[in-house]
């Protein structure tokens, strides 16, 4: 499949994405992530893994729209369950007794 990422052409396969990624270790998913295989990968490591370019060349975006176009499982920031907020005694104290009622 051809694609164009950081406004350059790139024929990219599923089977070229997967030789490419094997043996690279994962980073940590604090964002936007591919999985490819059995290991979910931040989506600028593939990009920069795949392309050779610096990732600061490139959108995440450019390179989600490449892979899922290719039949990987993407997942954007909107997908990534946020950490559960960690309320204070006062705060769990506050939510208990419920909200002011507008009278």
């Amino acid at each position: 499949m051809r694609c164009v990422i950081a406004r350059f052409p790139f024929d990219l396969t599923k089977s070229g994405v997967l030789e490419s990624m094997k043996g690279v270790k994962p980073e940590e998913v604090t964002g936007a992530s591919v999985t490819i295989g059995r290991r979910t990968y931040p989506v600028k490591q593939v990009g920069q893994v795949v392309t050779r370019q610096d990732r600061r060349d490139f959108s995440a975006g450019e390179v989600l729209r490449a892979m899922t176009q290719l039949g990987f499982t993407c997942r954007d920031l909107s997908q990534v369950a946020a950490p559960e907020r960690i309320l204070s005694p006062l705060q769990k104290a506050s939510a208990m007794l419920g909200a002011p009622s507008a009278v």
